[in-house]
């Protein structure tokens, strides 16, 4: 199995002007599974996730809780399993 690192960015969350990372659902170094939501995102008219694509490990938090994002945003880095 090899592993490869990948760039979690902040996704299109539709027509907005203000997204706010609410928080991160796991710390560096914790595991997560494809699927798991990795952090919050709060718009002016809606809640969302940002998903993991895969099975990985979170290794780097970039974007710190609280703050203020845009789409495309490097939020974090994950080392996963590539096929």
């Amino acid at each position: 199995m090899k592993k490869k690192q990948i760039e979690l960015k902040i996704p299109d969350v539709g027509d907005t002007e203000s997204i706010e990372l609410v928080k991160w659902n796991l710390k560096e170094g914790e595991k997560f599974e494809t699927g798991f939501e990795l952090c919050e995102l709060v718009t002016d008219k809606a809640a969302f996730s940002l998903e993991a694509p895969s099975d990985g490990i979170l290794t780097q938090i970039i974007i710190k809780n609280g703050s203020q994002v845009k789409v495309a945003d490097l939020a974090g880095i994950a080392e996963v399993i590539a096929d």
